[in-house]
């Protein structure tokens, strides 16, 4: 394994934290940690979520390699997401950090809402 300074602008892991660190990338990832999900499954599982901004993250992370987007064969036509092998990866770090909002949304000074 390379090493990596995320200190330094050029770095790849600051890339993958870029990719990975943002809340809705946390949540589709936390969201689909049981499986393969339909993307209105995935809407309606995820409250305050616009359909913009699922469909960002989605395409996001299936760049990414951390989700893959099958078509269904369905009228109206239809897709379900699932994690790739590498997006399954990161399943106990984002467990981990939705485990540690949950524990302390209230000590943060505004209940962690900005």
């Amino acid at each position: 394994m390379a090493e990596h300074d995320v200190f330094l602008a050029d770095c790849p892991a600051r890339t993958t934290l870029a990719l990975v660190a943002d809340t809705w990338s946390v949540v589709v990832v936390f969201a689909l940690r049981h499986g393969p999900r339909r993307y209105t499954d995935l809407r309606d599982r995820i409250g305050g979520i616009s359909n913009k901004m699922l469909t960002q993250t989605l395409r996001k992370l299936e760049r990414g390699n951390l989700v893959e987007r099958r078509a269904l064969r369905t009228t109206p036509a239809g897709a379900e997401y699932r994690l790739t092998e590498l997006g399954e990866s990161l399943i106990g770090p984002v467990s981990v950090l939705a485990r540690w909002a949950e524990e302390h949304a209230d000590e943060l000074g505004d209940g962690g809402r900005s």
